[in-house]
């Protein structure tokens, strides 16, 4: 049988919004999962990737600043510390990047894709990606952060976000071998 392929999904999918279900054991249909959404996140150039932004409401994250691969199952932060202001952008929100004000260090309690407990202290960019990535399991995205310009500027955009990742989606659809 195929496996589906994976897409990233954009804002309007309330997928996006719900607060993810956390995982009671670790099989391998979810070490399958993330290694899978590992792949989607470097073919999209990303450095972090919730399970919600695939479509699967489940507590899974896979985070990459270029320091190595983290593949983490029920993710929790239990320490901030400090601030830090940066640029973050998307992959469910393409197009828009926004300043917004994150912990500059934070400890993160998991479990590893073979179930083992696994305690990560990070400061800096990696702090700011595993906040990004564990707020997409509360249900949360970037423009709730958002000033009220900020807004008014996203706002204008939706069109053409949308339009653009419509007109990708049918770009892949009509690219794709036919399976029988």
């Amino acid at each position: 049988m195929k496996e589906t392929e994976l897409q990233i999904r954009t804002l309007g999918d309330p997928v996006l919004l719900k607060r993810a279900l956390p995982v009671n054991k670790v099989t391998d249909y979810y070490r399958d999962l993330l290694s899978r959404m590992s792949r989607l996140m470097y073919s999209a150039s990303g450095v972090g990737l919730a399970a919600p932004q695939v479509g699967v409401s489940e507590t899974l994250i896979v985070v990459d600043i270029g320091a190595g691969l983290y593949k983490l199952i029920n993710p929790k932060i239990t320490k901030r510390e400090g601030v830090q202001i940066s640029e973050e952008g998307c992959l469910s929100v393409p197009g828009v990047t926004m300043k917004i004000k994150r912990a500059k260090c934070v400890t993160v309690k998991a479990l590893d894709d073979t179930g083992k407990p696994v305690i990560i202290e990070a400061e800096d960019l990696l702090a700011c990606v595993f906040q990004h990535e564990i707020d997409h399991l509360n249900g949360k995205l970037i423009i709730e952060y958002a000033s009220w310009l900020d807004k008014i500027k996203i706002k204008n955009k939706l069109p053409a976000i949308t339009k653009a990742v419509k007109n990708e989606r049918l770009r892949k659809q009509n690219t794709e071998p036919e399976t029988m």
